[in-house]
């Protein structure tokens, strides 16, 4: 079992205010880097991409505690800070920072438990943790197996594909980028470690392996159409 709080301290209200907050704070850090934002240049990493991929690790994180037995508000909060240093801070020091301004939001807007301000925070600044996944609570696991899944699957696979045109590259180079997911896909069924996760990841790569196969079948047609043009 997850840490136990008796009631739910997040009203849907608060929660909501917790996701424009996030929000804004992400447009804030693009518009207040004199470069543009980091990796601004690349559009997934935009203050909408971000958000987005935040809002879906926050319904993934959700579902995951629900099944594994995780407390949901620890989960679902800690979810939606997870990433919101992701555009001004460093890739290695983002968790942290991350942390921060959670505890931060959550000290100056409402009268949460103390206990419940410091296990979000100490899940936010977990998710980036390299080590098994057992080895840290179960509501940053949960956060962390939803973190991993987001990048795999139809999502995982669109995004690559949406990189390939962003980049100019061909059509012939789409099977080596769905590759890439397929291979992310496997390192995060090696990692997660809740059946309500693997099942999840299952599932997801169940799905680029199927297309990585059709488009395998029509390169291989371009390919050959392709030898066969006489000019």
């Amino acid at each position: 079992m997850g840490v136990e709080i008796r009631e739910s301290p997040v009203s849907d209200e608060e929660f909501e205010a917790m996701k424009r907050f996030v929000h804004d704070y992400l447009e804030a850090s693009v518009e207040n880097e004199e470069e543009g934002g980091r990796m601004r240049w690349y559009p997934w990493h935009s203050a909408e991409y971000r958000f987005n991929h935040i809002l879906n690790v926050t319904e993934l994180a959700t579902h995951i505690a629900r099944e594994e037995g995780a407390n949901v508000d620890i989960t679902r909060v800690a979810a939606l800070f997870h990433d919101i240093s992701k555009l001004e801070a460093d890739q290695d020091v983002h968790a942290e920072e991350g942390a921060r301004i959670a505890r931060e939001y959550l000290e100056t807007h409402g009268d949460y438990p103390e206990s419940f301000v410091d296990h979000v925070c100490a899940a936010v600044r977990d998710h980036s943790f390299q080590g098994d996944l057992a080895d840290v609570s179960l509501e940053a696991r949960c956060l962390m197996e939803a973190d991993l899944l987001d990048k795999v699957g139809a999502n995982g696979t669109t995004l690559m594909l949406l990189r390939m045109g962003y980049e100019a590259r061909t059509h012939m180079d789409a099977n080596e980028m769905v590759g890439r997911v397929l291979e992310r896909g496997e390192d995060a069924v090696s990692r997660v470690v809740s059946d309500t996760a693997e099942t999840l990841a299952h599932q997801r790569l169940k799905r680029v392996r199927w297309f990585k196969e059709w488009l395998e079948g029509e390169v291989a047609e371009m390919e050959v159409g392709a030898d066969s043009d006489p000019l």
